[in-house]
């Protein structure tokens, strides 16, 4: 049985992005003092991964407005991503950083890299601002996200870190309901 890295801290990292038009350095210190969302693809230039990564980018702005930066990684160059965003009308309207993991450090610190391949696993990590894994979601390469679902996620994961002792039940939504664990609880739901 592999070990969760759920409440575990995000391990070092450096590695350089295509973001807005620019080559950036990103490492795990980026990924600190807000909240972020890790989200690696197999491959540059396929097929399901463009329909993931330009759902992504419908949700971009709320996803800001959230507090949260997103970071799509592949074991792909930042010069692929590059090719990739002005060959790609769907890719084109990213704005968050892609970042290139061709020594695939950040897919293997993460638990996500297929060895045989040199290719990421659909793994998706939310990480709060202390830096801690707090959703991590893999999904076999057939198998596409949702960035409605994630930006769900993140609002309950955001709830939950604000207000000690609460927490969300299933198919939560804001506004919603949240639950109070207690002995009176106990087999009440």
């Amino acid at each position: 049985m592999t070990q969760s890295l759920i409440n575990t801290t995000i391990k070092p990292f450096n590695a350089t992005a295509f973001h807005n038009g620019d080559f950036v350095e990103v490492s795990d210190a980026d990924l600190k003092g807000k909240w972020s969302v890790v989200f690696f693809y197999p491959a540059d230039f396929t097929f399901v991964c463009p329909t993931e990564l330009g759902d992504m980018a419908d949700h971009y702005a709320q996803l800001k407005e959230m507090g949260v930066e997103v970071y799509s990684v592949s074991t792909d160059t930042h010069f692929t991503h590059k090719a990739w965003h002005d060959s790609s009308d769907t890719i084109n309207k990213i704005q968050f950083p892609m970042v290139g993991d061709p020594t695939a450090t950040i897919a293997r610190n993460f638990g996500v890299l297929i060895e045989e391949d040199g290719l990421a696993l659909r793994g998706t990590f939310v990480i709060n601002p202390e830096g801690e894994i707090k959703v991590a979601e893999v999904h076999d390469l057939g198998i596409g996200r949702s960035a409605k679902e994630l930006v769900r996620k993140i609002q309950a994961a955001q709830y939950v870190a604000d207000h000690d002792g609460e927490v969300c039940p299933a198919a939560w939504q804001p506004g919603e309901e949240t639950l109070a664990p207690s002995l009176d609880l106990v087999g009440k739901i």
